[in-house]
């Protein structure tokens, strides 16, 4: 099964994520990831949702959004022509002489210290997918607490950007 990144714009009214999140439940369906916020125009909401089957699967799935009257558009973002990142919190168990160690992992990975605690530490990062993994995998030994991630987030690359008018024009 591939996995699909879709670029989802809506209205940002109450009731929307509920009736995107009902359209996949009621198909069987299934969400990998989904993060939704507001764009640079209040009234709209971007969802990036995370999807995976096959390409009868995708194109079921965006039939059904665009038939959404919050939805207004629906685009699939492919990986060589765009940019996905997620942030994670990490907690990880230390001990005083554990800190150096964990310290050095987290600037080799751009990541920042947010919380220092008598027997933890809190790490922020954000990169793909690969990069967190990487730096769990490294930090896994010491013993992980907590792990919260938000989910993929994406944008096109270049020039290119999801207009916001309705699904009905053409492109």
């Amino acid at each position: 099964m591939k996995r699909y990144v879709l670029s989802v714009l809506v209205e940002n009214h109450s009731g929307v994520l509920s009736r995107v999140a009902g359209l996949f439940s009621r198909r069987g369906y299934n969400i990998d990831s989904l993060s939704v916020g507001e764009t640079e125009d209040p009234n709209i909401s971007r969802m990036t949702i995370v999807v995976r089957g096959d390409e009868y699967i995708l194109e079921q799935i965006k039939k059904q959004l665009n038939k959404l009257i919050d939805v207004i558009k629906v685009m699939e973002l492919k990986p060589e022509h765009s940019i996905y990142r997620e942030l994670a919190l990490i907690k990880v168990n230390v001990t005083p002489e554990q800190r150096l160690a964990i310290t050095g992992i987290a600037e080799i990975f751009r990541a920042k210290i947010i919380d220092v605690a008598s027997e933890s530490l809190v790490v922020e990062m954000t990169g793909d997918e690969e990069k967190i993994a990487a730096f769990i995998g490294l930090v896994e030994p010491y013993g992980i607490r907590e792990i919260v991630r938000t989910g993929l987030t994406a944008l096109e690359r270049g020039d290119k950007e999801i207009k916001q008018r309705k699904k009905y024009e053409e492109e």
